[in-house]
């Protein structure tokens, strides 16, 4: 049985390129196949985590992916007050999976307010399938709706319009 290239480095002692910056430090590995893996974390805190945190690549310590962890992360998983990633969650996450507290902007997205092709919200979604107390979309659920095909309350869709509504979305034009 053979080890492959990769799995050796489990095992082995990784020689990082380190780049100190005035901002923050770089780690860098080019594995010998040529992928990248890097993280640039910050000098600067806020709420005892880094102003920035970024992660591209898989770990050659590991094996496995980091997780940007900073007021503003950015990488394939993040987590923070600014979450940007493919699965994300923060205060406003922006992923293809997207948690925000306050705003989800992804393909499929939770939040207060949410945006995306999937967008569950509490108060206020947007999207191809919404849900929310006010949601807009192809088909939609929630108090008031807005879509071709609606659920809810109050609905204005291909099949009628509800008084209540027209007035209410009505409130959001000019």
């Amino acid at each position: 049985m053979s080890i492959q290239p990769a799995a050796k480095l489990l095992l082995a002692n990784v020689e990082y390129e380190i780049t100190d910056t005035r901002r923050g430090r770089w780690r860098r590995y080019l594995y010998p196949n040529g992928r990248l893996f890097e993280e640039f974390v910050s000098h600067a805190q806020l709420f005892g985590m880094p102003v920035m945190h970024f992660t591209r690549g898989k770990c050659p310590e590991t094996g496995k992916r980091i997780v940007a962890k900073g007021v503003i992360a950015v990488g394939r998983l993040a987590f923070g007050i600014l979450a940007i990633g493919q699965a994300s969650c923060g205060v406003i996450a922006i992923g293809q999976l997207s948690v925000g507290v306050l705003f989800g902007l992804g393909q499929a997205c939770m939040g207060l307010f949410a945006l995306g092709q999937l967008a569950l919200a509490t108060s206020f979604g947007v999207g191809q399938f919404a849900v929310g107390y006010a949601a807009i979309g192809q088909f939609a659920f929630g108090k008031y709706v807005l879509a071709q095909i609606g659920f809810g309350d109050h609905v204005w869709d291909m099949r009628g319009a509800s008084q209540e509504a027209v007035k209410f979305f009505q409130t959001f034009l000019p």
